[in-house]
């Protein structure tokens, strides 16, 4: 898998971009690509999100997506990683759940302890990466068109947690989000910076 570096991609630029390197991959004329980036701030929902769970104050951008799950922020100190991968030619069979086996172990790697939880049946999807006294660290939306992964994960690093206020994460009503910045200032490591957070999620992604 090629890993690709964009920096800040104000979203609807990074959509559109990102319907083109599908189309790339679905007609063999691109490789697996890992595309890890930031966004302005926005908010970002999947056509089953409730109204309701969105933004009700006009703070904060508001774009309905193609992907699977909820509202999803997405801001400055966020890792946003896209994964366009091919998954009839060999690819994880449960892709969902590969991205977060790889996600806990670059935490790991971070010193960051992560684990992933089962969603009981019935209940709103608790796919991601959580802390082991399950805070949310890691929101994780994905599609897959023509055997083509697209859209990924949006993971915390230093992120304005007030902004999780504003809107119900994920479907999740009482849900605490947290990020790498809060896990080190409760615990009293250092805070990794958004350069070595990037080189451990592409390692374990097998990205290079």
């Amino acid at each position: 898998m090629v890993r690709v570096d964009l920096g800040e991609v104000e979203y609807a630029e990074a959509a559109e971009a990102m319907r083109g390197w599908v189309a790339e991959r679905q007609a063999g004329s691109a490789p697996d690509r890992l595309f890890l980036l930031t966004h302005p701030a926005v908010v970002t929902y999947g056509r089953h999100t409730a109204l309701s769970d969105l933004p009700q104050d006009g703070s904060l951008p508001v774009v309905e997506v193609d992907r699977g799950g909820h509202a999803t922020y997405h801001g400055p100190g966020q890792l946003v990683g896209y994964l366009v991968m091919n998954l009839r030619e060999g690819g994880p069979g449960d892709v969902v759940r590969w991205l977060e086996l790889a996600l806990i172990d670059a935490l790991g790697d971070l010193g960051f302890a992560a684990v992933r939880r089962d969603t009981p049946k019935g209940a709103d999807s608790l796919v991601g990466v959580w802390t082991p006294e399950h805070h949310k660290l890691v929101s994780i939306g994905m599609r897959i068109r023509g055997g083509v992964t697209s859209h990924g994960f949006a993971l915390n690093v230093d992120s304005d947690l007030g902004v999780y206020e504003r809107f119900v994460a994920c479907r999740l009503d009482g849900v605490t989000m947290t990020s790498l910045r809060r896990i080190a200032a409760d615990t009293g490591q250092p805070v990794p910076d958004l350069a070595g957070v990037r080189d451990a999620v592409a390692r374990r992604l097998g990205a290079q």
